[in-house]
């Protein structure tokens, strides 16, 4: 390391990604001065132990909240991206990124590398691609107005490695008993490891001045979805499978509906293709990404991998039961029920007339607002569900305890959901 890049200090954006986090652990293990920034500092604190953290959030800092921020930052690495429903991708990507740039260039920062996307040029697809044109853009015209801060960016294609929503996606179809085929099993992508991007960015921070790129990071080889999938396969250790066609139309409605891992703007990239030529980021790098296959090879597939891996699909389906036990609950009960057997129950509560009627709305109402909290994903939704049934269990065990010994087990299979409640909660918090 020279004297400069010792007393170096970057900042990276959106270091509690996928990719921030993967560049701050070699940052720090290359003994440059780093500060990690994202929405949630104490979280990042948490993931990044012994790392400064700073608290930022794109879609609403200003220039001027940044320019407090950036004193004493000699480069920037801007790695924040979102992605799915909802996304406020002009927020994000476009907006507060250029406040980003334009608090850099007023604050002296020597360079700043902007981590977009394959595809985010003319031939762009989705509101993603052109969000972070939009920003690749302004950093690109904002380092060619004569100022001496040196600009990168960089347009990487699937991002493999562990944690990463690519990874996530393929990884889930290749552990399943037959591999679903996406489309026609032969979209073009071009996959690199989050090492090899992350040695990609270390690089471009090293690199003498000017600097002025536009690369795209890629791996050394094109392959089709199926190939992909195999490749992660032979990682899971699983053996040959049998393959089913899903056609597009049929992803995508999956995508809309949040079943699986990919969303509709992944199916739209993955669909439009995700290739690109080497020969200029091995001109400005000097870096040669190796093959996936080659890199997973370095980090071999452990039992937590392969669980994480099967229970991928499983997560939105134990989701959507959850919610339809609350949901049928709550719809049974004011709807579906003999009045009398519901009357019968409350008057061993001591209620009858209006007070009765006010107590089984609201309980319906809290089983049905359960239900449709945690179809949307609320967090918490789940442990919500649970301190409800504990209520209602305790009412039931205290005026009518021989319900426990039930030969159709009515409180006895509270124990099965509150097993199910926690197992949603723990796994939409993972996925979260």
């Amino acid at each position: 390391m020279t004297p400069e890049e010792e007393g170096m200090r970057v900042l990276v954006v959106g270091a509690g990604g996928f990719i921030g986090r993967h560049l701050v652990g070699r940052l720090v293990a290359e003994g440059l001065q780093v500060v990690a920034a994202g929405r949630e500092p104490t979280s990042l604190s948490r993931r990044l132990a012994g790392v400064e953290t700073i608290a930022c959030d794109l879609a609403r800092d200003d220039r001027a909240q940044w320019a407090e921020r950036l004193r004493g930052v000699d480069a920037i690495v801007n790695c924040a991206g979102i992605i799915g429903r909802g996304a406020d991708y002009a927020g994000v990507h476009e907006h507060g990124a250029t406040a980003l740039f334009d608090a850099a260039l007023a604050a002296g920062v020597g360079r700043v590398i902007q981590v977009s996307a394959l595809g985010a040029d003319h031939t762009g697809v989705t509101p993603y691609h052109r969000s972070k044109r939009a920003a690749d853009d302004y950093l690109a015209r904002l380092g060619a107005d004569g100022t001496v801060m040196g600009w990168a960016v960089v347009r990487p294609s699937l991002v493999l490695g562990r944690g990463g929503a690519s990874m996530a996606l393929f990884a889930a179809l290749a552990a399943l008993p037959i591999v679903p085929r996406l489309g026609t099993g032969q979209w073009q992508v071009q996959p690199i490891h989050v090492d090899d991007l992350v040695d990609i960015l270390l690089r471009l921070l090293r690199a003498p001045a000017p600097l002025h790129h536009r690369l795209d990071a890629v791996g050394p080889e094109p392959m089709t979805t199926d190939e992909l999938t195999a490749v992660i396969r032979r990682w899971l250790g699983r053996g040959r499978a049998p393959q089913l066609a899903v056609p597009r139309n049929l992803l995508a409605l999956a995508a809309r509906l949040g079943i699986g891992p990919a969303t509709p703007e992944s199916l739209a990239m993955l669909e439009a293709g995700n290739t690109a030529p080497m020969a200029h980021l091995l001109e400005a790098t000097e870096g040669r990404p190796s093959p996936v296959e080659q890199m997973l090879a370095l980090h071999p597939a452990t039992a937590a991998d392969v669980a994480a891996a099967r229970l991928a699909p499983v997560i939105p389906v134990a989701r959507w039961l959850l919610a339809l036990v609350w949901l049928a609950g709550g719809l049974v009960s004011i709807g579906a029920a003999p009045g009398f057997a519901i009357d019968a129950w409350l008057a061993k509560l001591g209620l009858g007339g209006a007070a009765a009627f006010a107590v089984l709305w609201a309980g319906s109402l809290a089983d049905i607002a359960v239900g449709l909290a945690i179809a949307a994903r609320r967090h918490g939704a789940a442990l919500v569900g649970v301190a409800l049934m504990g209520v209602y269990t305790a009412i039931l065990t205290t005026i009518a305890p021989e319900l426990w010994a039930d030969p159709f087990g009515p409180l006895v299979k509270n124990l099965a959901v509150l097993g199910l409640s926690l197992v949603v909660h723990v796994l939409e918090t993972r996925r979260g």
